[in-house]
């Protein structure tokens, strides 16, 4: 029995790695991840990359043009653009990547539960997921609003709430098709226990198309942050949001239309960025 066990783990194992190198290996995998990480970077030194204060507010010098002093010149308040961008990541990545983290760590063990367990377990389960994906996001973050009042942790609360169903029918797909495979039979057969099997073994084989599904829907989280704060739903104001700083500069679309040209190109070069790794990711599993 105990070889029997190891075998079937060994093999589970090859199929993993073999996935992740195949991933590792796409050119637009290496694009997107270097994107990312820089942005990541810059969110991680934003006080040594942001030239000034991003929330003083200094009216003598407002919408200024770029200069030395200020890179992207200033907003109609006199604050330093290019700080608020910088200092606005660290907002934008880490609510993006507090929803997909909550949503995962919800998502994942239902539906792979769910789909591991089947029958009466799993038809109610599905129900569940049917009514969260039947109840639009713009509807639950406008109820949470209005309950709680418009915060950047109740924005994260409500995306979370929505969010997490998607995963937990994708992973329990992904869990009924791996039931059928011979190396499954192989580790029920060596006598693995059912959590050891689901959360380590049936994780492990699902988790490259996951990984796939999440670079790709984090880029539509990150927009869907900014959707809500440009229209007063998320973070509030003097934050350095990059969906704050859209809404802020409407007034100014046509006298002063920088103001809303750095902050959507930012959106656009990020979103672009996780997009492109989520295709590498998927060309890589296609490759597999």
């Amino acid at each position: 029995m105990f070889h029997r066990k190891k075998k079937a783990e060994t093999l589970l194992e090859q199929n993993g790695n073999l996935s992740l190198s195949s991933i590792i290996r796409q050119r637009k995998t290496k694009i997107g991840l270097a994107i990312a990480i820089i942005f990541i970077l810059i969110a991680i030194f934003a006080p040594l990359i942001a030239p000034n204060d991003p929330t003083l507010v200094d009216v003598t010098v407002k919408l200024q043009n770029p200069s030395l002093k200020y890179p992207f010149g200033t907003d109609q308040l006199g604050r330093c653009v290019f700080s608020r961008i910088v200092f606005g990541s660290r907002y934008s990545l880490f609510y993006s990547f507090t929803v997909l983290a909550i949503t995962l760590i919800i998502g994942l063990p239902i539906g792979m539960v769910s789909g591991y367990v089947g029958g009466k377990w799993d038809t109610a389960i599905m129900r569940v997921i049917d009514i969260f994906l039947a109840m639009p996001s713009f509807i639950i973050v406008l109820a949470i609003a209005g309950s709680f009042g418009t915060s950047g942790k109740n924005l994260i609360l409500a995306m979370s709430m929505s969010y997490w169903a998607n995963y937990a029918r994708v992973s329990r797909a992904l869990t009924l098709k791996i039931k059928g495979e011979s190396y499954f039979q192989a580790l029920k057969a060596g006598g693995l226990s059912h959590t050891r099997i689901i959360f380590k073994h049936v994780l492990r084989n699902i988790m490259p198309s996951i990984i796939a599904l999440a670079t790709v829907e984090i880029g539509s989280i990150i927009l869907a942050i900014a959707g809500f704060s440009f229209i007063g739903l998320g973070v509030k104001p003097p934050t350095p949001e990059w969906g704050i700083m859209l809404s802020e500069s409407r007034p100014f679309i046509q006298t002063f239309p920088q103001l809303m040209m750095y902050p959507g190109l930012t959106i656009m070069l990020i979103v672009f960025g996780v997009n492109i790794l989520g295709e590498g990711v998927q060309d890589g599993l296609s490759k597999k």
